[in-house]
Parts: C-alpha cells; structure tokens; sequence
C-alpha cells in the first residue's frame, strides 16, 4: 500500500482507526490484529487474531524509525498494529529541555 500523511485508515478486525503521520517512501503492508488496514469507510469484514491482541491506545503515536513510518492512532481498539507483519512501538515524549 503506498501511503501519504493524511491518509486515514480503520481496522478489518476491530474498531482501531489511525491517521498517516509521516509516510515512508515505499510501499509498506499496514496490519491490525492480523488482518491489513482497510480504507475508513470501508466496513470492518475479518476476524481478529489472539495472538495480535494487545490492543492499540487512543490519542498515543505508534512509529517504526526504520521505515520512516508514523501512525496517530484516533480510535483504539483490540487489535495490534504492525508494518510488514512487525509490531509496531508507541512512539516516546521527547525530552524537554531543562530550565537551569
């Protein structure tokens, strides 16, 4: 799937949606609890993997530095979000500088 930032995208199997933060240059498989992310207004279809269950959190940025890749999750739900069949990690705070 070739992505862009912007792009909005929902969960075959749960009720995760994510936006497209920054997009990598090639193309990269989306998943979510085992089945590939489908357009936002497509309707849910798939059943959900146990072993991609650990669930995805409102609000929280999921990335893989690797890839170039980041997604802003929007809806959470019970599915785990992975890229080319890799989980992927909330992304961390960036540190504030101190106030000396």
């Amino acid at each position: 799937m070739e992505l862009k930032p912007g792009t909005k995208l929902r969960s075959d199997v749960c009720e995760t949606q994510v936006i497209v933060v920054r997009a990598p240059a090639g193309a990269v498989e989306l998943g979510c609890g085992g089945a590939p992310l489908i357009a936002a207004d497509a309707d849910p279809a798939g059943t959900l993997d146990p072993d991609l269950s650990d669930g995805s959190l409102i609000g929280k940025r999921y990335a893989d530095e690797d890839l170039g890749l980041e997604l802003l999750c929007t809806r959470g739900g019970a599915g785990t979000l992975t890229a080319n069949g890799v989980t992927l990690a909330i992304k961390g705070a960036k540190p504030l500088p101190s106030s000396d």
